[in-house]
């Protein structure tokens, strides 16, 4: 319900704004923008459906393998006594513990395009458990909500952004990076935790807690002593060993228990394009509204008052050219990204603003289109609380985000 009224509020602004400008400044040019970001948006929704259908069938085929070959329920059983109490609705050692666990390593390891369809499987997976098939349930959102912290110990693209923009260190950005989407990710877990009354101080959820802490912290002492251009070469290097280290353990562990491993792939790719075909209106829908929204001026006039705002409380307005990108950030992932590229491109990739916009992007996942493509692959129409959560953790990891850009570069 909550998309909905965002869906038509976004469009009503617009077309409020747009004759505003065409009485009163006779822009005629206004119209042509919008229809022209509308037609584009719908463009770019298949055209980024038609590029995820090929992903998803290579990893729901690589899943399915990893599910018949046993390695899925390996994982299930070893996140098991953190998962079953932050997600007490799942069953004990039902296949989703397994495919959430690979899709929050993938996210951590900075792996996008692995990412979405090991969590659109766990959705899946999620929805066959649901009592209500319209409704998201508690560990639908937890699950979600967990995914738009994105949080990222590896922002691999990011740094590989900055190096072809002629950053003169394109790792720079990697400590504040991970403190932000840390700090996203604990506020999120928090804020869902509360609406569905979980006690986050049992001993289980305490000691995955501090040991996930201590291993960041160990990251950040360990890169630190790092050369700066080291951390981009180590950081891509570990992501895409492991990466193909899980492809060849799967089909391994599939060939000792004498699964057909072809076939098993065939029958999780062909599921993968089944998914692919479904999240196509769905997303659509939304990048249409964030298009129109975007042409006609709206996010300039919100970034303008904010500016206003800022200096007439006398604080320093320099962070203000970066929060397009944390504006567009939860509601369109390539947005966000051409914005950071554009800021970079304009202000230069080693300047406050240019840095600034690299840590908002890493610091949080783009909750708009994980809710649509997420509960839309399942039909989820009621998402209850799911985009308030998401997008309290959205707060707090840009905000995060722009002081540590002021503590780091300022």
């Amino acid at each position: 319900m909550i998309l909905n009224y965002i869906w038509i509020g976004f469009i009503l602004i617009a077309f409020v704004l747009a004759c505003i400008q065409f009485v009163f400044s006779g822009n005629t040019q206004i119209f042509t923008d919008i229809i022209q970001a509308t037609f584009g948006s719908a463009k770019t929704g298949f055209e980024i459906s038609l590029g995820l259908a090929g992903v998803l069938s290579l990893w729901l085929g690589i899943m399915k393998v990893g599910e018949k070959g046993g390695v899925i329920q390996f994982f299930a059983r070893l996140v098991a006594p953190f998962f079953s109490k932050i997600l007490p609705e799942i069953p004990k050692n039902h296949p989703a513990m397994g495919s959430i666990f690979m899709n929050v390593s993938a996210n951590m390891l900075g792996l996008d395009n692995a990412a979405t369809p090991l969590g659109l499987k766990a959705m899946k997976e999620l929805q066959e458990i649901n009592k209500n098939k319209d409704t998201a349930s508690n560990s639908m959102i937890m699950f979600l909500v967990l995914n738009t912290a994105g949080l990222c110990l590896i922002p691999i693209s990011i740094m590989v952004y900055r190096a072809q923009l002629g950053a003169a260190n394109p790792a720079d950005v990697f400590l504040p990076i991970l403190i932000a989407t840390f700090i996203a990710a604990i506020t999120g877990l928090i804020t869902v935790a509360i609406y569905q009354k979980i006690n986050l101080f049992q001993p289980v959820i305490l000691v995955t807690l501090a040991g996930l802490s201590s291993f960041i912290g160990v990251v950040i002492y360990l890169l630190s002593r790092l050369e700066k251009e080291e951390i981009a070469q180590y950081s891509s290097l570990t992501a895409n060993f492991l990466l193909f280290g899980i492809i060849v353990s799967f089909i391994t562990m599939a060939m000792v228990k004498k699964v057909n491993v072809y076939e098993s792939f065939i029958e999780g790719a062909k599921e993968g394009f089944q998914v692919a075909v479904g999240i196509i209106p769905y997303l659509i829908a939304i990048l249409v509204a964030i298009g129109i929204f975007r042409a006609s001026g709206a996010m300039t006039i919100l970034t303008d008052g904010i500016a206003y705002g800022v200096r007439m409380v006398g604080l320093n307005t320099d962070f203000v050219d970066a929060l397009p990108t944390a504006f567009m950030k939860p509601l369109s992932g390539s947005g966000a990204r051409g914005m950071m590229v554009d800021a970079m491109t304009l202000h230069g990739p080693d300047s406050f603003v240019g840095r600034l916009t690299c840590i908002i992007q890493g610091s949080t996942d783009t909750t708009f289109y994980i809710l649509a493509v997420y509960f839309g692959s399942v039909g989820i129409k009621k998402t209850r609380y799911a985009l308030t959560a998401g997008l309290i953790a959205d707060f707090v990891g840009i905000t995060a985000a722009i002081l540590l850009g002021y503590l780091f570069f300022h």
